[in-house]
């Protein structure tokens, strides 16, 4: 082990002395050879440092060897179970975890009967501006019936990049059997996380529903928080809600620090100050190891809660679960979940020639393990009961299955008898490959 130590700190030291030397020559900072090999060291020298899984990366590595960034970080990722790490840019990532896109502003998905449906629509997006709402049928795209874009893989619609002026073409065929076409143009928007509040009336008690789409922090709040996680709670709490129903169907992570405002909104009064979780660096930084505690906020008085979720639902998401499941009657429905226990934060703040050169690396950096222990959940968390996504019904319909299944249990006590029908996997990964930030939030 000390062998293999001195071995890895000799490779640093030599690293960061690459650094220093190429940083020397200031006559080069033009040349596009100066670039590749100061990223290239930089990428390889915070992995090392920062890396979660850095006792597992090649004892050595030929920097020259890889044509692009992504085929280094490629190269030193732990392939066993890293299937997250990736490379952007700092604005990029800012821009993401506060919900700065630009796009159409949907999400769309394949439901049982093999047909194409609205998944979500984003408030300010151009789709939400034009009205367009979740369970609308798409039937074709740009003139072409949907089945034209049929691949071996799934679906590949030519809707061009993330630039705003794009236009797309749509057509529809709505809840009341009409049909309608609309073309609308991409554009910059700021994306609701919370996509549906509302408050249900089950056998006298009041259920809070919640659609939450992912923990993106508000833009410019310090600490990191979301006024939208404040707002919508504080309604439910004012309405006197004695149950409550998160759907994280489609939420794939985000903000940790937010998950920490949600769940101490969540969590009941007995246990402030317990254990939240427990997070773990790599041997170079187990001075950042520490337990974080429960802080209750609010009046919210919950002994139970139902989490809708999918094979979608990860990270934060996960996180959330798996810290309140000691303290309180937690009820999974839907899909089990994606199996990420693991988190990320971007490096370029730790090494300057990064940020300078406009390359954000977010490698894997920390594991989370709740009170009781549990922190290696890669399979993901398994369902009390298993219903499909009803991607046709809009949101907050008692009748979709998965809501349905939730208001059922708090009605009755027990799960309704199992459907034949098995959900499908998340939709958006049967029509595009999602990478890098694009996986965390899939959206057009």
């Amino acid at each position: 082990m000390k062998k293999a130590a001195l071995s890895f700190m000799s490779r640093f030291f030599l690293l960061s002395m690459l650094v220093m030397s190429v940083t020397a020559c200031q006559d080069d900072l033009d040349d596009p050879r100066f670039t590749d090999s100061i990223v290239k060291a930089g990428i390889y020298a915070s992995m090392g440092e920062w890396y979660f899984w850095n006792d597992k990366m090649p004892a050595k590595v030929e920097l020259d060897a890889y044509t692009t960034y992504e085929d280094l970080l490629e190269a030193l990722k732990y392939q066993e179970l890293d299937r997250w790490s990736y490379l952007t840019t700092p604005d990029a990532f800012d821009k993401a975890f506060t919900g700065q896109n630009i796009g159409h502003g949907f999400g769309w998905g394949l439901a049982e009967d093999g047909n194409l449906y609205l998944t979500f629509v984003y408030d300010d997006a151009p789709a939400g501006k034009d009205g367009w709402k979740r369970g609308w049928k798409i039937t074709r795209v740009n003139g072409k019936p949907i089945d034209d874009y049929k691949t071996n893989t799934g679906y590949n619609f030519q809707l061009g990049p993330a630039e705003s002026g794009i236009s797309n073409t749509f057509t529809f065929e709505l809840p009341d059997g009409t049909t309608s076409t609309r073309t609308n143009s991409k554009a910059a928007y700021q994306a609701n996380s919370i996509l549906h509040q509302s408050t249900i009336a089950v056998n006298g008690k009041k259920t809070g529903y919640l659609v939450y789409n992912s923990f993106k922090a508000t833009a410019g709040l310090k600490p990191t928080q979301s006024t939208e996680v404040e707002e919508a709670l504080n309604k439910l709490e004012e309405e006197g809600i004695s149950e409550l129903v998160i759907d994280l169907r489609y939420n794939g992570g985000g903000s940790v620090r937010v998950a920490e405002q949600l769940m101490n909104r969540i969590i009941p009064g007995v246990a402030d100050g317990s254990i939240m979780y427990t997070d773990q660096h790599n041997h170079n930084k187990r001075e950042m190891n520490e337990h974080v505690y429960f802080k209750k906020k609010g009046n919210l008085s919950l002994n139970r809660i139902f989490f809708i979720t999918s094979e979608g639902s990860a990270s934060a998401s996960e996180l959330t679960i798996n810290c309140l499941t000691p303290y309180m009657d937690v009820k999974l429905v839907g899909q089990k979940t994606y199996g990420k226990p693991v988190g990320a934060f971007p490096i370029s703040d730790f090494n300057k020639h990064l940020k300078e050169r406009n390359v954000e690396l977010v490698p894997i950096t920390f594991s989370t393990a709740n009170a009781d222990g549990t922190a290696s959940y890669f399979d993901g968390f398994p369902v009390d009961y298993e219903a499909i996504d009803g991607i046709s019904y809009d949101w907050g319909d008692p009748a979709e299955p998965r809501l349905a299944a939730a208001l059922h249990y708090i009605e009755t006590g027990s799960f309704p008898a199992l459907s034949r029908k098995k959900p499908l996997p998340p939709s958006w990964l049967m029509i595009d490959d999602f990478e890098g930030l694009e996986k965390e939030f899939p959206v057009y």
